[in-house]
């Protein structure tokens, strides 16, 4: 599933290249095309994104004017040329000599302002965005008897974290993911947010999630570079097995709460 900084890509993407246009909106795929044509001829005023949540609003005169998109384990958004048309593309948007093609979406539907509103009711607060507020849920992660490395996981909470944001940022601030909230200070709060807030908006920048600092590149190390589809250097993610590039140690995976957990037991000791 793409991690925040992806849908923040898409959202910018959307905003620069489709905005204040008029656009042809249709569903080739058939599934969305009732909405497709109440939105067709119309503009994007904004698009927007909450952690995973991408919403795209329209100027058109309809109660339900908000395309909510969550693109799941399989969809993706891509930006093509117009006579890019294959696949089952449930949303197209077409402007100028480029298409947003939409295939395999896990949630494609069509939204008014309240039902938008009842989405981010639900949604926990996101690093990349410059007004979130980490004081919202300081509290109830500090409170909680669960691990941080579940809780970095649940939308509720930290919207946008993903399984390598979770993985990597735990191992920078040497926190072991299985500490329950009750066992971190404030202080330790205050770290991991701010080092999500770096490397999450490093991934916007960059396209690409890169955790590993400058002393333990490939090339100030002289190591291969990682192989990866995932792409970007990391200290953890997908390395079990692999040593430790601070202090050499095996990395170690476990599932939690159905996900692949990494992490190093040296530099990470619960």
């Amino acid at each position: 599933m793409p991690e925040g900084h992806v849908i923040h890509r898409l959202a910018n993407h959307l905003n620069a290249g489709f905005r204040g246009q008029d656009l042809v909106v249709t569903s080739p795929q058939g599934r969305f095309a009732a909405e497709a044509a109440t939105l067709d001829g119309s503009r994007i005023t904004q698009a927007d994104t909450f952690g995973k949540h991408l919403f795209v609003d329209f100027d058109v005169d309809h109660p339900e004017h908000i395309i909510y998109i969550h693109l799941g384990l399989i969809g993706h958004l891509r930006f093509e040329p117009l006579e890019s048309y294959w696949g089952q593309m449930r949303l197209r948007i077409e402007a100028n000599d480029q298409a947003a093609n939409l295939r395999g979406p896990q949630f494609c539907r069509l939204y008014t302002e309240e039902e938008m509103g009842a989405i981010l009711a639900r949604v926990g607060e996101d690093p990349i965005r410059p007004d979130a507020d980490p004081d919202r849920i300081k509290t109830r992660v500090l409170k909680s008897r669960r691990s941080i490395g579940a809780m970095l996981m649940d939308q509720s909470l930290f919207a946008g974290v993903g399984n390598i944001y979770r993985a990597e940022t735990l191992f920078r601030l040497g926190i072991s993911p299985f500490t329950p909230g009750t066992a971190l200070s404030p202080e330790q709060f205050d770290a991991i947010w701010a080092d999500l807030v770096v490397v999450m908006r490093l991934g916007v920048e960059e396209g690409a999630i890169n955790t590993v600092r400058a002393e333990h590149m490939p090339e100030a190390m002289g190591r291969a570079a990682r192989d990866d589809d995932h792409g970007g250097e990391v200290y953890v993610y997908r390395r079990a097995g692999m040593p430790c590039y601070i202090c050499g140690t095996p990395i170690l995976q476990q599932d939690m709460q159905g996900r692949n957990l990494f992490w190093c037991p040296t530099c990470q000791p619960e």
